[in-house]
């Protein structure tokens, strides 16, 4: 009988909703115009799409018009992250000189987008993992020295994937309106788990992906606060789809199942995150138990409600990753990087995490499925790495059959 697994990786991608299939479905057997045409094909492949946006607008308070649909939140940042004249702030300043990114960021963040290296400047965190708002208005202050105003891009995260930590972006935001700088916000992690509106964000631009909150993978959106941030020289240029802002025909079934995802995932907002905090909660506290000490990182700061980040004093991350998956149970290091390797975090570095604890760093991440039963599986499953059942040559047979199957799925 197959072994019934527990996915507990939900910040690194979300199971599609069954409702989000059921769209896609629909849309890939009847959706076949291309949204262009002015044919009833096109024009029924348009109104779906046009749909979708409206979703997305109303679950974060914008026009639909501000919505501009991507590839997923990689393109929009490398959009948005771009020295003038690529983008103009509310404030009319144009973004020619500095990007200053919090350490915290993504990776796709942290690439620089259009910035060269020596543009880049990191904005610290303390060790909880929040903002450090004194040097960041310090800073801009000092950009603003010369002309009175900044003419620079900051980018903040709501919220981080790898410890969940939610960030004062409103705060950030009246110290950039205050300095004429502009705000991106990558609202990836925290849309679908907390309240994403771009009015009480205040920032620039939000950008989110679909496939962390129960939509498909490959589509995400920008979402512009306002006619006044103009995208000068879009990232794509050819046909002039969304708005002349990012060309290439539409994915109609990939931004058709968004629409579904966000529209799920709003009305069900409430109940289900409140669920979801209580068996992160059930959870930390079972893992407690077996090891009372247990580090869980951004614990007196605002956290998703799906998010746990811990620490295991002396179990390798690699190690427990790999009999957690024997297990059944799918979890992850704070910093699984591309190629599914194991790298310390970023993160937990900025944070200021000794290097031997930030090793040992897991992160259980829960979602729209997960069930009281993948709590007690993960729980049974850590008891055993815990007392070192798995551990000795037992591990270094499993780790070496692990290398082994990956060499041969690469090959």
């Amino acid at each position: 009988m197959p072994q019934v697994r527990a996915y507990l990786d939900h910040n690194a991608t979300t199971p599609m909703r069954p409702s989000v299939v059921e769209a896609m479905t629909h849309a890939l057997q009847h959706l076949n115009g291309n949204p262009s045409s002015v044919h009833k094909e096109g024009r029924l492949a348009r109104a779906a799409i046009d749909h979708a946006r409206k979703a997305l607008a109303f679950a974060v308070g914008a026009e639909p018009k501000h919505v501009i649909f991507t590839s997923g939140a990689t393109e929009a940042l490398n959009t948005l992250l771009r020295p003038s004249p690529a983008v103009t702030s509310r404030s009319g300043a144009k973004v020619t000189h500095t990007l200053l990114l919090l350490a915290t960021e993504h990776s796709a963040s942290l690439a620089g987008g259009g910035f060269d290296a020596d543009q880049i400047v990191t904005i610290p965190v303390d060790g909880q993992g929040i903002i450090s708002l004194t040097w960041l208005e310090d800073k801009l202050a000092s950009l603003a020295a010369a002309d009175g105003f900044a003419a620079v891009t900051v980018a903040v995260q709501l919220a981080n994937s790898e410890t969940g930590v939610i960030q004062p972006v409103h705060a950030v935001s009246r110290l950039t309106d205050r300095f004429g700088a502009l705000l991106v916000c990558d609202g990836v992690a925290a849309f679908g788990k907390i309240p994403v509106k771009i009015a009480d964000l205040n920032a620039d631009a939000i950008v989110i992906s679909a496939h962390k909150f129960g939509g498909p993978k490959g589509v995400g959106a920008i979402i512009l606060n306002g006619d006044t941030l103009q995208l000068q020289q879009p990232l794509l240029r050819g046909g002039g789809q969304e708005m002349r802002l990012r060309s290439g025909t539409e994915n109609v079934p990939a931004i058709v199942g968004m629409g579904a995802a966000v529209t799920e995932c709003t009305q069900a907002a409430n109940t289900e995150n409140d669920r979801i905090r209580s068996l992160r909660d059930q959870l930390a506290r079972e893992l407690t138990v077996i090891r009372p000490d247990i580090v869980v990182f951004g614990v007196n700061a605002p956290r998703l409600p799906n998010t746990l980040s811990i620490a295991i004093p002396g179990l390798k991350a690699e190690t427990s990753l790999i009999n957690f998956d024997l297990g059944g149970v799918a979890v992850s290091s704070g910093s699984a990087c591309s190629s599914g390797k194991i790298k310390r975090s970023h993160v937990l570095d900025a944070m200021d995490v000794a290097p031997e604890l930030s090793e040992c760093a897991l992160r259980f991440s829960l979602g729209w499925n997960s069930t009281e039963a993948d709590v007690a599986k993960a729980v049974s499953v850590f008891g055993r790495i815990a007392s070192h059942r798995a551990t000795g040559a037992e591990t270094r047979e499993t780790v070496a059959n692990t290398g082994k199957q990956r060499q041969g799925i690469a090959a």
